[in-house]
């Protein structure tokens, strides 16, 4: 029996969208971290998204490893496309808390907000986790493990800001009680490992893109949250580490992939009783997951394959579509993945839009509904700027809620050029410090060429020294 290994204490702060060239004045808390250590820019893994990624930094794998192609895939057994989902069952591989755990089992962990947070087997949990109604309601709250965490951080914090966390209202608020919680769970806990998501740069950086000037002030916020933490690290004599798992690129360019393959009549959608199209996977000969910079195409009708192929390369937006055998140099080959996978342009991005007339798009299309949309929709960060008097639809529809009656919040447009910043595909070598992720440490004696894959052997370096696997 091997003698468990003591270790050092650290925390893990995920500030999404972060490059290494936001990092200056706008960043003092950030800045100091990097001196006293050290910075630099990091391969990301392909599809650079945040369940990929996060699955790829906690597992040291390739998502041909973990099974996290996406935000999203279409489970073939079920023919149906699912975003979001929460399970931590779903990444295939040891994940590092859970090395952590076997080389010294006196090691604890804290899981503040990442994803796949449900049923793992870190010590403390906190997620999202919004109650549903029959009515239609969607209800503010969150998910912890163990169950008294829920109560006390809303107790002491109020109700997790759900709307400030994801839609058109979406702001520091989240990432604001984000980090006053991890701070609680840091000090009144004291876990050996604390990994912590701050989302707040995500949002404008795709409302507005990374060019446009008001980004500088969500940078100087969302440093300020991460101050926090840093310092509370710090008095306790831990180690810290800031990183991202993107950066986001300037983008004007929307991609209907899934328009194109309906008008080749490779795509079935739908009527439903009430008027508007739904998307009949199982049905299709062929279909798109969007998800920001890429998409992974089912297809059913194999036959079709190659026709399939050369009719998405030749979209305009679209950089390269790769195969079976394209998708094993990708590290991206997995059943969960698309036969095909589409990456956009630098400049493009893909839509899950399938209907081809708005007066049929389905009903949850203007809404903000990130698990019915059969792919990730952005457009969900804006209200419709074709809605005359927002504030006057939106008290509306909350006096419908309030009133009890059943209320549909439609205040979503489906005009997609209004988005302005994605990201999902590796960033362009010349441009590590303006598109890729970063990460920062407070430990120079690690410092080296770092990718995504290599986040897990460092933590795991950083808290039991040199060998640790």
């Amino acid at each position: 029996m091997s003698t468990p290994r003591s270790h050092r204490q650290l925390v893990v702060i995920n500030v999404v969208g972060l490059t290494y060239d936001m990092i200056g004045d706008n960043t003092p808390n950030i800045q100091r971290l990097m001196n006293d250590g050290f910075g630099a820019p990091m391969q990301t893994v392909l599809p650079a998204v945040t369940c990929t990624v996060q699955a790829s930094m906690l597992t040291g794998k390739l998502p041909s490893d973990t099974g996290i192609v996406a935000n999203g895939w279409y489970f073939r057994d079920l023919a149906e496309v699912m975003f979001w989902k929460q399970s931590n069952h779903l990444i295939e591989g040891e994940k590092v808390f859970e090395t952590a755990k076997r080389l010294d089992p006196s090691h604890t962990t804290a899981k503040m907000f990442w994803w796949y947070n449900m049923y793992s087997s870190a010590d403390w949990s906190v997620t999202p986790r919004p109650s549903y109604p029959a009515d239609g309601r969607k209800v503010m709250d969150i998910y912890s493990a163990p169950t008294f965490l829920r109560s006390e951080l809303q107790q002491k914090y109020g109700k997790f800001p759900l709307f400030n966390f994801w839609g058109p209202t979406a702001d520091i608020k989240s990432s604001t009680w984000i980090a006053d919680a991890s701070v609680d769970v840091l000090n009144a806990q004291d876990p050996s490992l604390t990994l912590v998501y701050l989302p707040h740069l995500d949002y404008n950086l795709q409302r507005l893109g990374p060019n446009d000037a008001a980004i500088a002030q969500d940078i100087r916020d969302v440093d300020r949250e991460a101050g926090k933490l840093i310092d509370a690290a710090c008095s306790k004599g831990a180690e810290v580490v800031v990183l991202s798992e993107y950066g986001i690129t300037q983008v004007s360019t929307p991609v209907h992939i899934n328009r194109s393959l309906r008008e080749a009549g490779l795509l079935v959608a739908r009527m439903e009783p009430l008027g508007w199209e739904t998307l009949d996977c199982g049905a299709s000969a062929a279909f798109a997951v969007a998800d920001h910079q890429v998409a992974h195409i089912y297809v059913n009708d194999k036959t079709q394959l190659e026709n399939i192929r050369r009719l998405v390369q030749s979209l305009d937006g679209v950089d390269v579509v790769l195969d079976r055998q394209q998708q094993v140099a990708a590290g991206l080959n997995h059943s969960r993945s698309g036969d095909l996978v589409a990456v956009s342009d630098s400049n493009a991005w893909f839509t899950y839009y399938f209907w081809l007339d708005d007066a049929v798009a389905p009903d949850y299309a203007r809404t903000v509904d990130i698990h019915r949309k059969p792919g990730y929709d952005p457009v969900e960060l804006f209200v419709d700027p074709e809605i005359r008097f927002p504030k006057l639809k939106v008290a509306a529809r909350l006096a419908q809620k309030l009133s009890g009656f059943r209320y549909y919040m439609d205040l979503i447009g489906l005009e997609a050029s209004i988005v302005k910043g994605s990201h999902g595909r590796l960033p362009h070598p010349d441009r590590m410090g303006a598109e890729a992720p970063v990460f920062v440490c407070s430990n120079k004696q690690i410092e080296r060429d770092i990718t995504a894959i290599d986040v897990r052997d460092l933590i795991l370096e950083l808290q039991f020294g040199g060998s640790a696997t």
